[in-house]
Order: C-alpha cells, then sequence, then structure tokens
C-alpha cells in the first residue's frame, strides 16, 4: 500500500489576514513582559495605508497653499506669467543695450587707433549705432566736388526784382550752412537759423552803417546794420564783433564770427533777421541760402 500522505488543510485567505500575532517585550533580567501587542496583516496594512493618506494629504496642501503649486503645469497664476512677460522684455532689452555698448566700445577704439574719424557733425551718442563703414573719412573726391560747391556759391547773390519794397538790391548770404528753425512769427521767431561753424565768417547782407554792436546776456554778441530802402539786418549769436556803431560796410563785407554765445543759443549758429519799415521779413523771400 501507498504511504498515508497527511493533507494539509489550507486556511482561507481572509482568516490568514486576520489572524493575530502576538508581539511581547520582555525584560531581560526579570522576564517580565514590558509590553505586549496583538496584530494581524490587516493592522499593518490599514497603518500602512493610514500614513501614506496623511503624507499625501500634507503634500497636496504644501502644493496647493505655497508658490510651489506654480512649478505645476496648468497652475500658474497671472501675477507670475506678468513678471515673466516683464523679465522677457528686460532681457531683451539688456541685449540690445549690450550690443549698443559693443559697438560704441569698437567705435572708440577704431578712432584711439586711428583707423577712423568721428564726424564732428554728429554727437558723440551716435556712436552706439554706427560703424565704421559710415564713419570713414571722406574722400578725396568728395573733398573735391565740395571745395568746388562751395567756392562757386560763396559769392551767392540774389536779384529782388520780384518784390518791388526792395528793387534793384543785391543781398549777400551772412555765412554758409543750413537752416535748422525757419521764420515763425507766430512763435515770436522773427528771423532763422542757420548752422555755422565756430567763427565762420559772417557777412554783411547789403551795404550800411552799423547801428549797433553790442553784448546781451539772451543774444550774446549783436550786430545791427540800416540799409537803404528801409531795411534793416541783424545778427545775433556771434563769437566776435569785427565792426563798432557806426562805421560803414559794403555788402559782402566780414562784419563778425560765427559762435553760440547767449543764453538762447544751444550750439553754434547764426540767428539772422531782415526788417522792413519795422515789420520782421523772411529773409528767405529775398536770399538764396
Amino acid at each position: 500500500m501507498a504511504p498515508y500522505k497527511k493533507k494539509r488543510h489550507k486556511k482561507p485567505f481572509w482568516s490568514n489576514i486576520r489572524f493575530k500575532y502576538r508581539l511581547t517585550v520582555t525584560n531581560e533580567n526579570t522576564l517580565t513582559d514590558v509590553i505586549s501587542l496583538r496584530v494581524s496583516k490587516l493592522n499593518g496594512l490599514s497603518v500602512l495605508v493610514c500614513v501614506l493618506v496623511v503624507l499625501f494629504l500634507i503634500a497636496s496642501l504644501i502644493v496647493a497653499f505655497t508658490p510651489l503649486r506654480n512649478y505645476l503645469p496648468g497652475y500658474m497664476n497671472s501675477e507670475i506669467r506678468t513678471q515673466i512677460v516683464q523679465n522677457a522684455l528686460r532681457l531683451d532689452s539688456l541685449q540690445k543695450l549690450l550690443h549698443r555698448q559693443d559697438l560704441y566700445i569698437a567705435n572708440i577704439q577704431d578712432i584711439f587707433r586711428g583707423e577712423v574719424k568721428a564726424d564732428t557733425v554728429r554727437s558723440i551718442d551716435s556712436l552706439t549705432y554706427l560703424r565704421r563703414d559710415s564713419l570713414m573719412e571722406r574722400t578725396q573726391r568728395e573733398m573735391d566736388f565740395r571745395r568746388r560747391y562751395e567756392e562757386s556759391e560763396k559769392y551767392n547773390l540774389t536779384t529782388i526784382a520780384a518784390h518791388p519794397e526792395v528793387e534793384g538790391l543785391n543781398f549777400y548770404r551772412p555765412t554758409r550752412g543750413m537752416i535748422t528753425t525757419t521764420f515763425n512769427p507766430n512763435e515770436r521767431h522773427f528771423g532763422i537759423d542757420i548752422a555755422a561753424t565756430p567763427d565762420e565768417s559772417v557777412l554783411a547782407t547789403l551795404d550800411g552803417t552799423v547801428i549797433l554792436s553790442a553784448y546781451t546776456a539772451e543774444t550774446g554778441y549783436v550786430i545791427q546794420i540800416q540799409h537803404s530802402q528801409d531795411l534793416i539786418s541783424i545778427y545775433k549769436h556771434c563769437n566776435a564783433l569785427l565792426k563798432r556803431e557806426g562805421d560803414t560796410v559794403k555788402g559782402g563785407e566780414a562784419i563778425a564770427l560765427a559762435g553760440s554765445t547767449g543764453m538762447q543759443a544751444t550750439a553754434p549758429h547764426l540767428h539772422f533777421e531782415l526788417w522792413h519799415k519795422g515789420q520782421a521779413v523772411n529773409p528767405e523771400r529775398y536770399i538764396v541760402f
């Protein structure tokens, strides 16, 4: 006969998980029980689940009520978005500023090395926008053309035939340069401003007699000339005066040097006025500048 095999009875899962074990802590010296606990696998799983739930709740509260939520997708508030946009704009501005600064330093280095010359007409701040190709020295061809043009226009005369009130007079251009401010009596600007090189000669526009040669705080050195046909010409912001009151001058004769004297002058220029019978007239009607 086959040997008898004892059948093993397996306990149900629920009974197994609920089966309690005795956990005892015994004093080794006295052999008395200090702590005695009865626990089961179900108790252990319950405690573990409770701990995990508590940790999850604590983490959720921290994320929900602290700035950490801004690092989660979809939780960024409007203030943080605005700050991000502003920081991006500041970064772009700083990049442009650094580029301008690098360009400025490169141009200054080229000027110190003598490779290029800065245009005196422009401000030194323009070096943050220009580069060598815009700062190159004038070519000989350009200088020759400018010289020929200036010589041809040096004694530019205008015959006034279209204005019978000053008929037959030939006006001289008072100085060379571009008109920066035009005649505007509505703003009490009774003349024109001509950008001129410092110490450039200022010429009498017509024959006449000097009736004023003085210095004022607002207009600096100023000279006035009485001409025929009730005309008076006025030259302001001069750097120096070459004629005195009572001197007789010819048209085209140097009477002063251009400058920037007076509180109203912000740059070297000549303020030129032309008056006829006590009324200010537009000099551009009679003179080609």
